[in-house]
């Protein structure tokens, strides 16, 4: 897996995402937008997943659309990016979009490492995520979820619960304690990915001490 890193490499805010390769072109557009929001001092690390079903997957699903089924090598990818957050000085926060997302906020359940857990358009549909949710405990204090308002509104029996799931999610983590929001975007689930990912690390970092 390769490594793209971005930034100030001894700032004390470290943000850490999973991407696919064709979808670094978005990264920078979300770098530049969380800049703006937050200043330079920042550092950004990529993670560029070779095999973006079977890679981020908490547990082995059957496909909903294609023919790719979902593996099980999240734990794997987490354990890499483990080894990018070994300063306990520093403030990590892990964000990521899509079937990233959904890995953030299952990483924010298997660690305290994590300050803040930023889902964007999370693929909260997975089978079984929101009662694994409901069976721990979360180790992020800031928790942000967002979908696109048409997002639920797709044909696919499987993917039209992602509605319901980040509803049922965002209850979970309230009664977790943890400070999470639930923000809704205009359209669907390919619209604007990079700004929408901003917008989730900038939420976060407005609430580090």
């Amino acid at each position: 897996m390769d490594v793209i890193e971005y930034g100030n490499r001894s700032a004390d805010t470290v943000l850490i995402q999973p991407v696919s390769g064709h979808g670094l072109d978005s990264v920078a557009e979300e770098i530049e937008a969380i800049k703006k929001g937050a200043g330079e001092d920042l550092r950004f690390i990529a993670f560029i997943v070779d095999d973006w079903n079977r890679d981020l997957s908490p547990w082995k699903a059957p496909a909903v659309f294609g023919g790719d089924d979902f593996g099980d090598g999240a734990q794997e990818t987490l354990s890499l990016i483990l080894r990018y957050c070994t300063d306990r000085t520093k403030r990590y926060c892990i964000g990521g979009y899509s079937l990233a997302g959904l890995f953030a906020l299952w990483a924010a359940y298997e660690t305290d490492v994590f300050t803040g857990a930023a889902a964007a358009s999370p693929s909260i549909w997975f089978p079984g995520f929101t009662d694994h949710m409901r069976e721990r405990n979360i180790g992020a204090r800031h928790v942000y979820l967002s979908l696109g308002k048409k997002e639920e509104k797709t044909r696919n029996r499987v993917m039209s619960t992602v509605g319901d799931r980040i509803r049922e999610a965002h209850d979970v983590l309230s009664e977790q304690g943890a400070d999470c929001v639930l923000e809704w975007n205009e359209g669907n689930h390919f619209r604007d990915a990079g700004l929408r990912t901003a917008r989730a690390f900038l939420w976060i970092m407005k609430r580090l001490p």
